[in-house]
């Protein structure tokens, strides 16, 4: 075990491309590198609030010493270390924003596991960089609680993510209008630890692609593919690594909707060539089942990053991903075809994933293609809270008589009593779905266990959310510890106290049903 203070970093991405070493901050365009030098900014005292333990075992390091939390601050720099900012563009709510770029996260280097994987380590909100532009380059508390536990909370439910590591506060205070309405207020300020293989995303490559920068484009893809999809070799190898980010991009959304989570911000520049869901800001679970939800006011009124229009907005973040890769494929149909897998890709994943939610033994005609196009209809008109729905939905008995049984099973799931004409749709859909079980070519016991592996039970609400980051700014953190043991074990029912559907409170409550791009 190593500890960050002691250990020797890599620095592969830095040495391999040509970047900025002037240390300058001042916000500009830097054409022709793909990073800027970017040491933190010091702060005035940093406090460890939360360290990932079995995170840091797989990367084989040691519990923080004094000097690690000085580092997790931004205070101290090594020897081997070389913070720097990327250099990105992207689209951002489907609009050519430009270049934009690590505004508030600085890379501190790669750190190599006992297994010789390697590591990018990254701060967000340290301070200052090149791409700040108008900003600080800080992050407040109630931000950076959100990033740490989020990206924890998905990792053990299995979907694919960028991690965190260690939260530290300031003893800084932040200034920041949260829903940009003219009323700033100081907040204390946070800085994360985050990691992951990699942080590129889209804009990466839609950057140079802007720029004519053909040399550094194609020098890019070729080690991205090098580094992190070393199986793709041969003559048509960029063709069949979009082919690959596009199947992984399908999976990262089909995970998303398992689970019934909103990133909030699809901007291009928030979409990993790796698949992994990237980070994290005015994102949200759904309590009741809507699929035109939007956590982020930005996104109001068109709601163009809503739960149930994600898949459709990935398709269009890989378009855009696949014009900045035309200069390096001479035949741009062969693109276009890969692009279109996309559907393919989607779906299947989709229907394999419905089914598993459903304790099937597969979607496998046309009737079970429509069953599921019931649910989805008939949730999006009830409203249920989708987590407690699934989860009743697990211990179904095989046959309700009544209508009005059927309704009093799933009553912790509403957040309200159903119209009479739709409380009968549900009941004819439970009727048809427990039909269906019947055939199931599986056992019951196998049924239960997809479901059960499916469902998760505890989902990190945005309430209480608010209630940990209200908590910890009282100095206290009894919550918080309890959610981030609870994420740990998301399938089981060793947290219920968090099994219940939002209180009435929550609903409107600013960072609880509706939150911004500085959430």
């Amino acid at each position: 075990m190593e500890n960050l203070s002691s250990k020797r970093f890599k620095r592969n991405f830095v040495d391999t491309f040509p970047g900025d070493d002037s240390g300058d901050l001042h916000p500009r365009q830097t054409p022709g590198v793909l990073y800027s030098k970017a040491v933190p900014t010091a702060v005035r005292k940093p406090e460890l609030v939360a360290w990932s333990a079995e995170l840091a075992d797989s990367l084989g390091m040691a519990n923080p010493n004094p000097d690690d939390i000085q580092i997790l601050g931004g205070n101290l720099i090594t020897s081997t270390m070389y913070p720097y900012a990327a250099c990105y563009a992207g689209h951002q709510f489907g609009n050519w924003a430009g270049q934009l770029g690590d505004g508030r996260a600085i890379t501190l280097g790669e750190w190599e596991n006992p297994n010789g994987n390697i590591w990018e380590l990254q701060l967000k909100g340290a301070g200052p960089t090149a791409y700040s532009r108008r900003a600080d380059g800080r992050a407040v508390l109630r931000s950076s609680v959100r990033e740490y536990l989020m990206s924890e909370a998905m990792h053990y439910l299995g979907i694919p993510t960028t991690r965190a590591l260690a939260l530290v506060t300031t003893s800084d205070m932040v200034t920041r209008d949260m829903f940009y309405d003219g009323r700033a207020a100081d907040e204390p300020g946070a800085i994360v630890m985050r990691t992951a293989k990699s942080f590129l995303r889209f804009g990466n490559f839609e950057m140079l692609a802007a720029r004519d920068e053909i040399d550094n484009l194609t020098q890019l893809v070729n080690w991205t593919i090098e580094r992190f999809y070393p199986h793709i070799d041969g003559d048509e190898k960029v063709l069949r690594w979009f082919g690959e980010v596009v199947e992984r991009t399908a999976t990262m959304i089909v995970e998303w909707l398992r689970v019934g989570f909103v990133h909030g911000v699809m901007n291009t520049d928030n979409m990993s060539v790796l698949g992994l869901t990237i980070d994290y800001g005015p994102f949200s679970f759904l309590d009741n089942y809507d699929p035109d939800f939007t956590p982020n006011t930005t996104d109001l009124p068109g709601k163009r990053y809503a739960f149930g229009k994600q898949a459709n907005v990935a398709y269009w973040n890989l378009s855009r991903l696949a014009s900045a890769l035309v200069p390096l494929i001479s035949d741009t149909a062969q693109l276009e075809s890969e692009l279109r897998r996309y559907e393919d890709f989607y779906w299947s994943k989709y229907y394999a994933m419905m089914a598993n939610k459903l304790g099937l033994d597969g979607i496998n005609n046309d009737e079970d293609v429509k069953l599921v196009g019931e649910f989805e209809t008939v949730l999006a008109t009830i409203q249920p809270d989708m987590t407690i729905f699934y989860q009743l939905l697990i211990d179904l008995p095989i046959e309700l008589a009544t209508e009005e049984e059927m309704l009093n099973f799933f009553r912790s799931s509403l957040y309200g009593d159903p119209e009479p004409t739709d409380a009968t749709q549900l009941y004819t859909l439970i009727t048809s779905y427990q039909a269906r079980l019947r055939a199931n070519t599986c056992t019951r016991e196998d049924s239960l266990l997809r479901m059960r592996k499916a469902n998760p039970r505890f989902i990190l609400r945005n309430y209480l959310l608010h209630m940990a980051i209200e908590e910890l700014q009282r100095g206290e953190n009894n919550l918080f510890l309890k959610l981030q043991q609870a994420l740990q074990d998301p399938y089981s029912k060793s947290h219920d106290e968090f099994f219940a559907i939002r209180p009435d409170w929550a609903t409107q409550q600013a960072g609880c049903s509706m939150l911004s791009c500085s959430s």
